[in-house]
């Protein structure tokens, strides 16, 4: 069966109006995005009262990080057909699924692998930035890519969940940021802000720097890693625990990254308690970086690509086969996410691990095309 590519979805205008456009745009992705989390929250003891009551905890913390965001929120519901807290879910979902239940963590496999090439490295002398999304099977089904008019601030390029308001992704300002999961001794202990709610502030920032400021500044409730590059010829890897961060800086021009801690500081001070859940992650960042070495100066954005298709060690690999999980979930790699920032240029593969068809998105007007890859 053919996979289809992931739906642009055009927003502008104030934030419950663009709410509004993409609930109504993907209304059916955002409807399956939410049922598949309330039912794995139901899975796992939860049912819907009580993960009704759980979201709407989130609601006053949301509008205090950012009134807009929940008004966004809000829109996205009434254009979708579906409550309000069953979008906060697919917006907390990591916080509402693990941080009450440390099983669920154990069985997860919320994994990704990610690479900036640094503009010393590169063919054309750009910025290239990318990751393989790995998590669950239906999730293949339930991307979407948006595209954000903005009148306050640069426009915004991003790959999600359908319903959430960012993960992956670029900005009109050179801006760009994916994010690996991470887990330390220190989760759970604090309540902070959810995840994609900071990729997006970080995507609406107009200078490095400020994105920058996002992480350092923003509350944590889970540990996570941030990838974040700027196409005039920056970039940092922070390993972010709920209440630090650890900075990781290009070797030989190249950032490779996967779920596990490698700074000396966080090994030393934190428990890394994925990594046995994960020990795949111990080379998975280091095959990427052996492939991109051999082609350092040239790379280009296919080579990123073939890197993040590595099969080594299948199905515990960069690119990975459908697997089942302790627990019954199918974990795969649901959307390989390249950037070219400084073109505006986002380009997007869903299950990769079968389907080799590249769609290009970019921030200018300009339709989404379609090639295939060898």
């Amino acid at each position: 069966m053919a996979i289809a590519p992931f739906p642009l979805i055009e927003m502008s205008g104030p934030p419950r109006e663009r709410g509004r456009q993409y609930g109504s745009q993907a209304a059916d992705r955002v409807g399956r995005s939410v049922g598949y989390y309330v039912a794995q929250l139901a899975a796992s003891g939860v049912a819907w009262p009580r993960a009704k009551a759980l979201a709407a905890e989130y609601i006053p913390l949301i509008e205090r990080f950012s009134p807009a965001y929940l008004d966004e929120m809000r829109g996205i519901a009434e254009g979708a057909g579906v409550d309000l807290e069953g979008v906060v879910i697919v917006n907390a979902r990591t916080e509402m699924m693990f941080g009450a239940n440390k099983q669920a963590e154990a069985e997860t496999d919320d994994a990704c692998t990610g690479a900036i090439v640094m503009p010393e490295a590169s063919r054309d002398g750009r910025l290239l930035h990318g990751q393989n999304w790995d998590w669950r099977e239906e999730c293949v089904h339930t991307g979407v890519v948006l595209r954000i008019r903005r009148e306050d601030g640069p426009d915004v390029l991003t790959f999600t969940e359908a319903g959430g308001l960012a993960r992956s992704g670029l900005n009109a300002a050179g801006i760009a940021v994916t994010g690996n999961f991470l887990a330390c001794d220190r989760d759970y202990k604090q309540q902070g802000v959810p995840l994609p709610l900071i990729r997006r502030r970080i995507l609406e920032a107009s200078h490095f720097a400020l994105a920058i400021h996002t992480l350092a500044a923003v509350p944590r409730s889970c540990s996570s890693n941030m990838m974040l590059s700027d196409a005039a010829g920056e970039a940092i890897n922070f390993e972010c625990a709920p209440d630090e961060l650890f900075c990781v800086y290009s070797e030989d021009d190249l950032i490779t990254h996967a779920n596990h801690f490698v700074h000396p500081a966080a090994q030393a001070k934190l428990r890394d308690t994925y990594r046995a859940t994960s020990p795949d992650s111990l080379y998975r960042d280091r095959r990427i970086r052996k492939l991109l070495m051999e082609k350092r100066g040239a790379l280009t954005l296919d080579d990123l690509r073939d890197a993040l298709l590595d099969d080594y060690g299948m199905p515990y690999s960069v690119c990975r086969p459908p697997r089942a999980m302790p627990g019954g979930p199918v974990s795969v790699t649901a959307a390989m996410i390249l950037m070219d920032a400084a073109v505006g240029l986002l380009q997007a593969v869903p299950a990769p691990y079968a389907n080799h068809t590249v769609t290009e998105y970019r921030l200018k007007d300009k339709p989404a095309g379609l090639r295939k890859t060898g």
